[in-house]
């Protein structure tokens, strides 16, 4: 037995440390489970801020850059000098693929080529859609494991607390005492892990709709571009 459980048994414990240091096993299991899940939860926190505060600053750039271009050429030249963002992958490969269907249509000075057809047309929208999904998927990695933590994490805290009651109610029994100062710390400290688990949970939950909110908010931004770029095409005659 070590020195500090040792003194917890001469008195009840009087704070969380000492409820910490003073649990059972099963208790500190559920904790360090709980504590594991807390780090995870709030390194995906700060590395998801820090992707979509740098998607949205590329976004803005990139509109910035789209509005001042006049055609499809000069936008294409304006953008490979951005650096790399989900705004600018997606017209990389619409331009690209518009440049397979007509090689040499977007060199200054070419001349005017023959507009796409409806099933290249659509081809391009494939192309496009398929960009986009694969943008969303990219941003979307680490939310799955902000729900999970955020809904596992009170059950596991839960679990903890009725696990820690039964121990509570058995060492009564064994000890022949029901007063109120011999249940209070096997509650006070089945309980611990209820407050635990709710602790994990809030901040993972909060963050995971405020992300995916943001998520939407690109999503629904490539793809409204995706339908310019396309209009952008109509406009000088390239459909």
């Amino acid at each position: 037995m070590n020195l500090p459980t040792f003194f917890l048994q001469l008195r009840p414990p009087t704070t969380a440390v000492e409820m910490v240091i003073g649990a059972t096993l099963p208790t500190k299991i559920v904790l360090g489970i709980l504590a594991v899940a807390s780090i995870s939860s709030w390194w995906l926190i700060f590395r998801k801020s820090r992707q979509f505060h740098a998607v949205r600053k590329q976004g803005d750039q990139f509109l910035d850059y789209m509005e001042r271009a006049q055609r499809l050429e000069d936008a294409y030249k304006a953008i490979l000098s951005l650096p790399d963002s989900p705004y600018g992958r997606v017209f990389r490969q619409g331009v690209n693929f518009f440049s397979e269907l007509r090689p040499g249509a977007l060199r200054e000075g070419a001349p005017p080529t023959q507009g796409l057809s409806l099933t290249q047309l659509e081809a391009l929208r494939l192309v496009l859609e398929k960009e986009e999904a694969e943008e969303r998927d990219e941003l979307a990695l680490g939310l799955g494991w902000l729900a999970v933590i955020g809904s596992v994490s009170p059950l596991m805290g839960l679990m903890g607390t009725v696990i820690g009651i039964m121990n509570a109610f058995l060492g009564i029994t064994s000890a022949g005492s029901s007063n109120i100062m011999a249940v209070a710390p096997g509650v006070a400290e089945a309980l611990m892990t209820t407050v635990a688990g709710l602790a994990v949970a809030i901040p993972a939950v909060i963050a995971y709709n405020h992300f995916v909110v943001k998520l939407n908010l690109v999503s629904g931004e490539l793809e409204g571009f995706s339908s310019e770029f396309i209009g952008t095409l109509a406009r000088e005659g390239r459909v």
